[in-house]
């Protein structure tokens, strides 16, 4: 399997609103980091569905390298 790009080592806050449905970025080639903007076309990868809970600040992977897809598990302490 193809290896993602990396946009930043650290994770996107983002404030997200309950029922918000977003699209994060798997492939790391969006421009609209973290989430999709169709790069990923021709590539393994797809983006991965997400949708808030609840208001409140969410941190999204940013190197994505995550086992909590979407979500950052500090997996960039490790790139």
């Amino acid at each position: 399997m193809s290896q993602p790009d990396i946009p930043q080592k650290t994770p996107y806050p983002v404030e997200v609103k309950a029922g918000q449905k977003l699209f994060w970025c798997a492939c790391g080639k969006s421009a609209k980091q973290p989430f999709c903007d169709g790069s990923h076309q021709g590539t393994d990868f797809t983006p991965m569905p997400y949708t808030a809970e609840e208001d409140r600040t969410l941190y999204f992977c940013g190197c994505k390298h995550t086992k909590a897809m979407p979500l950052c598990d500090g997996s960039h302490s490790t790139i």
